[in-house]
């Protein structure tokens, strides 16, 4: 997965620029009160400031509204507001894929997505890829070719994996590594991960 892309989406606002946008125009903590319900510049053009949203937004298919903090990333929102916790809290900056999820369609860092940029879009997590009980191809190819160790990073590897494999369904294994490069395992456990995301392919594809 791209770091960079996971930062940026057509038409938002990343956290970054939000906060380089605050930087930019010499606000801070003490003048940021007064300027609510304003705006500030940010390279995506100018975007209100606030302290509390209700979003509107579909989470493993569930349609739901949610109080959000200005600041608030969609990691925390899914981990301690829905009790989504299959998404992992690791560097908590957008280095090791921990809290991959996939917003329509796109793999994504939770930890450096602000939960306002959810706002009318369908959120998918770990939690929501079994069916009627059944566990997702991905989550299947995992286990039977142990693409785990301590099973931390596990959940960010089947989300991007899962995302992989609907754009991609037969990729070769330099496509693998390349879609999966900005997923960290601290256990060394490539090798597997690479055997199950082709093991996963191939039972997509017979699906």
């Amino acid at each position: 997965m791209d770091k960079k892309a996971t930062n940026k989406a057509p038409g938002g606002v990343s956290r970054r620029d939000f906060m380089k946008g605050i930087g930019s125009g010499a606000i801070g903590t003490a003048v940021l009160a007064p300027l609510r319900a304003q705006t500030i510049a940010t390279k995506k053009g100018r975007v209100p400031v606030y302290e509390r949203k209700t979003i509107s937004l579909t989470v493993n298919g569930r349609k739901l509204d949610l109080a959000v903090e200005a600041n608030e990333t969609l990691l925390d929102a899914l981990r301690d507001k829905l009790d989504l916790t299959g998404a992992k809290r690791v560097c908590d900056r957008g280095e090791c894929g921990g809290c991959t999820v996939i917003l329509d369609g796109a793999p994504v860092y939770a930890c450096m997505t602000l939960a306002v940029r959810a706002d009318g879009k369908a959120v998918r997590t770990v939690e929501g890829l079994a069916r009627n009980g059944k566990l997702h191809p991905v989550q299947e190819a995992f286990i039977e070719k142990d693409g785990y160790q301590c099973g931390f990073c596990t959940p960010g590897f089947i989300m991007a994996t899962s995302a992989f494999l609907e754009k991609n369904p037969a990729p070769s294994l330099d496509e693998i590594k390349q879609a999966l490069s900005g997923n960290l395992c601290r256990c060394g456990n490539y090798a597997k991960i690479y055997g199950a995301v082709e093991a996963a392919a191939k039972k997509m594809k017979g699906a």
